[in-house]
């Protein structure tokens, strides 16, 4: 397991350590919080640091057993992040809205996944577009735009994923009750204005700064990519196993045959 290695002066510099306004703070996230600067609270980095390396573990952990985790960031900043991030890794996301039930409900995503299917299908046939309107074909041709911005990057999910990773657990909270609800493990961005108890992996730190989030998916990027190195060796070993395990067995057969 070759992971990034995280610094503190990595950290700093992308201003991880800056919270929300002290009014605005969630009690429940006092023990990761250093101090308050000019009404701003401070995350303490050596609780993050450690904290970020075991989030990097189970991410690591998931991907090289080829599991399927789901990137979910729906706010403007980091929506077109994590589909770069999940797309380059074969992974799936969320990032334009969560739609309640898009894990507890998975029979009517799947009945909008289908349709999505259909429109496509319908829309890239001549015959089929020939006999239909301007009007028509506008309205099928927006309708696939909105059900492709939903649910586009968890089309090809299949049911429940084996990991969820949250870059705001406010805006997306949704995310985080289903998951909780289907005992998915979560690692989570949580900032200073956070209920950091339903997350397994919290990651204490700004969810809003684009550098903060630049460089939480580059430790996710690196990570999938040693895992992916890990898997394919993993697969290569097996192969072998597998060819030696085949020749053993028919070992005894051709020993039989050449004494004859």
């Amino acid at each position: 397991m070759n992971l990034p290695e995280v610094t503190i002066e990595q950290l700093l510099e992308a201003g991880v350590h800056f919270g929300h306004n002290v009014r605005r703070w969630n009690p429940k996230m006092e023990q990761y919080i250093f101090g308050v600067r000019n009404n701003i609270h401070v995350f303490d980095l050596r609780i993050t640091l450690p904290l970020i390396n075991s989030a990097l573990v189970k991410l690591h952990e998931v991907a090289s057993k080829s599991g399927k985790v789901l990137f979910v960031g729906t706010k403007k900043q980091c929506s077109s992040i994590i589909k770069e991030i999940a797309l380059e890794h074969n992974q799936f996301y969320v990032n334009k809205r969560w739609l309640g039930g898009t894990l507890t409900n998975w029979k009517t995503i799947s009945k909008s996944i289908n349709r999505l299917d259909e429109l496509e299908l319908i829309l890239s046939e001549n015959n089929s577009t020939q006999n239909l309107s301007k009007k028509e074909l506008l309205n099928l041709s927006r309708e696939k735009d909105k059900l492709l911005s939903n649910i586009g990057g968890i089309r090809n999910l299949g049911g429940k994923p084996d990991l969820l990773v949250i870059f705001d657990i406010v805006k997306d909270k949704l995310a985080v009750l289903e998951a909780k609800k289907l005992s998915i493990p979560i690692i989570a961005i949580s900032d200073s204005n956070s209920n950091p108890e339903p997350i397994d992996f919290v990651i204490p730190g700004n969810d809003d700064a684009i550098r903060s989030i630049n460089i939480y998916a580059n430790f996710f990027r690196e990570t999938l990519s040693d895992a992916k190195e890990v898997s394919k060796d993993f697969e290569l070993e097996k192969n072998e196993n597998n060819k030696i395990d085949t020749e053993t067995k028919e070992m005894p057969a051709k020993l039989a045959t050449s004494s004859k």
